[in-house]
């Protein structure tokens, strides 16, 4: 039976204390698993302006609606209100995830941080970003975390690198075909097995080709209707979790009907025979409907060449 492994990315104070425990109903109402992968610290969603200028941003803010979906007091943290320490805050309602039945773990420390700065600082600051929220990951949950997956896909490989220094298993930081080992351009593993996202986001289908929140749901089925291969998909507390619910119903009702196992990251993973897993560069690319460079499956290595 092919597998789409569910990928619940949390970015906002709002998303965790709204979003997430209604996820939570509707996921355990058909029997689905999911992987929810948590902002650790403060919420600096308002910092965001700071993209205005980046080649797409405002034709994306525009169509999906951005007041609408994260509400004008998310939108004020960190720039007219101090930005709240999500994981201070919810920790009850992230352990509540995990007690439920749910994979957890990491998404970042401060999401819009990481966001927009990864790809401008130096291999120092990757790890001391990922280290904080591993910490405060086993300070919520009391274990380390197993997995991360990267805010915004920004990812490279400083942070792969950090991600194997502390001790993450599992990644899904990258946009792709299929599962795969990071390398280098000598072939060197950089990171742990990424399992990057398949299919397009809602947020990057609404408002193209007459895609709309009453129809976008046909167009993703539409992509997993062969049922030739396992997909992850990655949606958000602050979308699905909320406004979009009604799509996010229709997927999963959907994905059912044609006969997917709605799996979490972690057991796509324990499929999946880490030896046999193909290796790739990773690389920054362009993701349709997306602002900016994405961290992407780069072209595969093979006995000492890439393969183009």
């Amino acid at each position: 039976m092919a597998c789409i492994a569910l990928k619940v990315d949390v970015d906002t104070l709002r998303g965790t204390r709204e979003g997430v425990p209604r996820l939570m109903t509707i996921l355990r109402l058909v029997g689905a698993r999911a992987t929810f992968l948590f902002s650790l610290g403060p919420d600096h969603t308002g910092k965001a302006i700071r993209r205005v200028l980046r080649p797409g941003f405002l034709g994306k803010a525009a169509r999906t609606s951005v007041l609408e979906h994260y509400g004008l007091r998310t939108l004020m943290y960190g720039v007219l209100l101090p930005g709240p320490d999500i994981g201070r805050l919810e920790a009850a309602t992230l352990r509540a995830v995990r007690d439920a039945g749910f994979e957890v773990g990491v998404h970042c420390w401060d999401h819009v941080d990481w966001q927009d700065r990864l790809l401008q600082r130096d291999p120092e600051w990757a790890r001391r970003q990922v280290q904080i929220a591993v910490e405060r990951h086993t300070e919520i949950f009391g274990s380390r975390p197993r997995l991360h997956g990267a805010a915004g896909w920004q990812f490279n490989t400083a942070a792969a690198q950090a991600e194997a220094a502390l001790g993450i298993e599992l990644a899904s930081d990258t946009r792709g075909s299929g599962p795969f080992i990071p390398v280098d351009d000598e072939g060197r593993v950089i990171g742990p097995p990424q399992f990057p996202t398949t299919l397009p986001t809602l947020d990057e289908l609404i408002g193209i080709d007459g895609l709309d929140a009453h129809n976008v749901h046909a167009r993703l089925l539409s992509l997993t209707s062969n049922r030739d291969r396992d997909h992850v998909y990655t949606l958000h507390a602050e979308l699905e979790g909320m406004k979009l619910m009604p799509v996010f119903e229709r997927l999963l009702k959907g994905w059912l009907e044609q006969g997917h196992d709605l799996v979490s990251i972690g057991d796509l993973a324990a499929a999946t025979a880490p030896v046999d897993l193909p290796r790739h560069l990773l690389v920054q690319g362009e993701v349709a409907g997306r602002s900016g460079l994405l961290a992407v499956q780069g072209a595969a290595w093979r006995q000492g060449r890439v393969e183009i």
